[in-house]
């Protein structure tokens, strides 16, 4: 078995049970201080990958530069790495098939792909050529298929549960592994969809949603935190650069400073 596939079937087992914590990711540097911090997996944020090359988020960002991140992280990582594919990059299923096939040869065990907008049908004929794709690189991926119903508003309120129901299992036939449902918190729902969807259900982080213990035994079996933590970290470059220009006073750019030595030292040689 090569590490690969080892990292492949590391990562499917951790969403067997329990709750798999995932601290997104937008670049190697950032994984790797990810995975120092105990991550049993590292994922990416398209959202984050995207502002860190310059791009706007929602399938602007050039699939060459995705690839190379990808490597980037895999190389710096040792832990099971899943990477955020939007839509895939392409209505056309054979070239997202091949854009996954990309991020696979590189290193990646696992990837999101959305419906977003877009009828089922689009996103179960990618899920279906990107399952062939995977299996002549031999990689068991797993596909976590997100359905934006919650997100984008996709169906009234009476008829969420129904329709992300209805989504999931035309997504696990297609050969999905996971179902994301981004804008899921109410508890009742929760329960009903996990209980339901036939596939290890996936969150994203909210203020609304309470601890994981909590959500483990709602049938959470994986919680992202999204462009979250990009976010905060620009938040952050923002205020202190914003000052720095304005006065050029030192203290509270060497007041929020992690060590040098301190980071420097995870990216030393293992």
């Amino acid at each position: 078995m090569t590490a690969q596939d080892q990292r492949a079937e590391r990562f499917r087992h951790l969403h067997a049970d329990g709750l798999l914590l995932l601290a997104n990711a937008w670049d190697a540097g950032s994984a790797r201080l990810i995975e120092s911090l105990g991550a049993t997996a590292v994922a990416t944020t398209s959202a984050g990958v995207a502002w860190a090359h310059g791009f706007a988020d929602g399938d602007h960002l050039p699939v060459p530069r995705l690839i190379a991140t990808v490597a980037d992280i895999a190389r710096a990582v040792r832990v099971p790495l899943s990477v955020d594919m939007e839509g895939g990059y392409s209505d056309d299923p054979d070239t997202v098939a091949d854009h996954v096939a990309g991020v696979i040869e590189v290193g990646a065990v696992g990837i999101n792909l959305e419906d977003g907008g877009g009828a089922p049908d689009a996103l179960c004929a990618k899920i279906e050529r990107i399952k062939r794709a995977a299996a002549r690189l031999g990689v068991a991926l797993f596909v976590n298929a997100r359905t934006d119903v919650y997100l984008r508003g996709l169906a009234p309120d009476a008829r969420r549960v129904e329709e992300t129901l209805a989504r999931a299992a035309r997504y696990r036939e297609a050969g999905a592994d996971g179902l994301f449902v981004p804008g899921l918190t109410d508890e009742t729902q929760v329960r009903a969809i996990a209980a339901d969807c036939g596939l290890p259900l996936n969150l994203l982080a909210r203020a609304a949603l309470p601890p994981a213990a909590q959500l483990r035994d709602w049938g959470v079996r994986r919680l992202s935190a999204g462009s979250d933590l990009a976010q905060s970290v620009h938040a952050l470059t923002q205020r202190l650069a914003a000052g720095f220009l304005h006065d050029g006073d030192s203290k509270p750019l060497a007041a929020a400073t992690m060590g040098y030595g301190e980071l420097n030292a995870l990216f030393e040689p293992r």
